[in-house]
């Protein structure tokens, strides 16, 4: 029965994954469960029954729904999973065409492909699917990642496809304004709250109105504060600084950290009750050499069009790509941007080489010596887009080579030629 079921789903349209027990499910890391539109199971299975499977799959993240597949026997079984979440079952035998009908009732459907605004890289689609689901809701969202990779973007980007999006996004960073001036600045004050303060001040938290209030390097937000911001957050209200009458606070909260919250709780240095208000949804953007696919993406999304076209250069060379792929980029987003502009500004080229964007490697690209052939180039060329395809289908040999073109075989001998690791 699974093989007529997965020829019939192919010929539907469908792209079926067939595992023939239920440890199986969980022993493939080539597909993940997050990445299925519909679960079919049947109860018994030779390992474990499908119970078992949908208990265990259901405790994942976005766990996908399911369809069991039952005999007369089992029906009692298949209620009670019905009950727990389960999305449908069909009792064997059954008609194909009711089959494919009950399909068609649970298959989650795929979220709506927008152009990049994030990345192109399956990360990055993931976080920017993500953030436009979270976009109408009130709960506060918490971004964490390293120095450089777009934490702010990602809290504009929520805000633009929100609701919100006409209203106010103000950003604090609560690592550069001093403490003794902070409360002031986020809550505002009254006149004569302290000694200079001739007239009331309105703080960030009121200026958002009813958009976002984003407060940036949340970890260090002073303990004397913190208890103040969890406050906000209970009571939907503050008070400024010398006043006596709550603030209403509108806004949404959405706070980022390049630092480990977790461990600054562990060290006494961040409030716990405070994060568990804040990571209500949480979010980690991946540093950039971890998803080396949105770097072509973000050299040309960044690539200052203007000052390049002022100064008579064409674009980028096929070997500072090349060269920027290699590169693991510590700074992340912000030192590729940072990069792009001052190779652009100073390169003598109308192609923007690896020397201008790296001049602190002293390399001479182009000297006789290191000339590379054509061969070469085609297969730099040929091992980037076989690491691209690879990258976007989590490594799937099969789904690689549709995307590139070519057959399974001649994908494995250009990865074995190429020297491109497999799974």
């Amino acid at each position: 029965m699974g093989e007529s079921l997965v020829q019939r789903l192919a010929l539907e349209g469908f792209d079926p994954v067939w595992w023939r027990d239920g440890n199986s499910v969980f022993a493939e890391r080539k597909v993940r469960l997050s990445d299925l539109g519909l679960m079919i199971c049947d109860i018994r299975l030779p390992d474990i029954d499908g119970e078992e499977v949908f208990r265990r799959a259901t405790s994942t993240a976005d766990a996908p729904p399911f369809l069991f597949i039952t005999a007369h026997a089992d029906i009692d079984q298949a209620i009670r999973l019905m009950r727990a979440g389960a999305g449908d079952f069909v009792t064997k035998p059954f008609a194909m065409d009711d089959f494919l009908t009950r399909i068609s009732a649970v298959l989650r459907s795929p979220p709506a492909r927008h152009e990049a605004s994030l990345g192109v890289s399956k990360q990055m689609r993931a976080i920017e699917d993500l953030l436009r689901r979270a976009a109408e809701t009130p709960l506060p969202v918490l971004i964490a990642g390293e120095t450089g990779v777009g934490k702010e973007v990602a809290a504009r980007f929520l805000h633009a496809v929100s609701s919100r999006a006409n209203a106010p996004f103000m950003a604090v960073n609560c690592a550069a304004i001093p403490a003794d001036l902070l409360e002031s600045e986020i809550f505002g004050h009254e006149r004569g709250a302290f000694t200079g303060a001739a007239t009331r001040h309105v703080g960030f938290a009121e200026r958002a109105k009813a958009g976002i209030l984003f407060l940036d390097e949340i970890g260090d937000l002073p303990m004397s504060l913190q208890g103040k911001l969890l406050r906000l957050l209970e009571d939907g209200s503050f008070l400024r600084v010398g006043g006596e009458m709550p603030v209403p606070f509108r806004a949404r909260i959405v706070a980022a950290s390049n630092r480990d919250l977790p461990a600054s709780v562990k060290q006494g240095m961040f409030r716990e009750d405070l994060l568990f208000r804040l990571n209500a949804i949480a979010i980690e953007i991946p540093a950039l050499r971890h998803r080396p696919e949105d770097i072509p993406w973000l050299i040309d999304f960044l690539f200052p069009v203007q000052q390049a076209e002022a100064r008579g250069i064409r674009g980028i060379s096929t070997f500072a790509e090349e060269e920027a792929l290699n590169h693991s980029w510590p700074g992340n987003v912000r030192e590729l941007r940072n990069r792009l502009f001052r190779a652009t500004a100073l390169s003598q080229n109308e192609m923007i080489m690896p020397a201008d964007m790296f001049p602190e490697r002293n390399e001479v690209p182009f000297a006789d010596d290191f000339f590379p052939t054509l061969a070469e180039v085609r297969d730099a060329a040929e091992r980037r887009q076989i690491e691209r395809a690879l990258g976007a289908t989590d490594r799937q040999i099969e789904k690689s080579a549709r995307m590139l073109g070519i057959s399974r075989t001649t994908l494995w001998e250009k990865m074995r030629r190429l020297g491109v690791e497999g799974d």
